[in-house]
């Protein structure tokens, strides 16, 4: 699985902007297959749970509530060199700064609310994606 397994959350903002199909399309349109996809919302305590690496930033409550506060959709992504591909599609965490042709450069409103979260290594995108979808869930 490592390498070719990758997990991504489009973020309640980029739902509630209606964005879910237009993000969707790029990521399939990128040579990503999504192999698990899911929309529901996280409670507080699942926010907490999911983001409690960053447990000790000052940032941390604040994610909490922005993460819980409407619906989210999470995937699981499957193509090769996934991680650093589906980093490279999402851009820049300041859209700003991010490269043209990105989805953080299409649909993030700010830095903090940045449309997509996507994982950062091939360990953490095993992790995340256990976290929403069980091995019964995936195809």
């Amino acid at each position: 699985m490592a390498g070719n397994i990758t997990f991504t959350m489009i973020k309640p903002e980029a739902v509630a902007a209606g964005n879910i199909g237009a993000i969707l399309k790029m990521i399939n349109e990128a040579g990503f297959r999504i192999v698990a996809l899911k929309k529901t919302q996280l409670t507080k305590e699942a926010a907490g749970e999911f983001y409690a690496v960053h447990s000790e930033r000052p940032f941390y409550g604040e994610l909490v509530d922005y993460m819980s506060n409407g619906p989210i959709v999470a995937a699981m992504l499957e193509k090769d060199n996934a991680v650093a591909d589906f980093r490279a599609l999402i851009g820049s965490t300041d859209p700003a700064e991010a490269a043209e042709g990105t989805i953080r450069k299409a649909y993030a409103e700010s830095k903090a609310k940045n449309a997509v979260h996507g994982s950062d290594s091939d360990e953490n995108a095993e992790i995340e994606a256990n976290f929403f979808f069980s091995r019964f869930e995936r195809s």
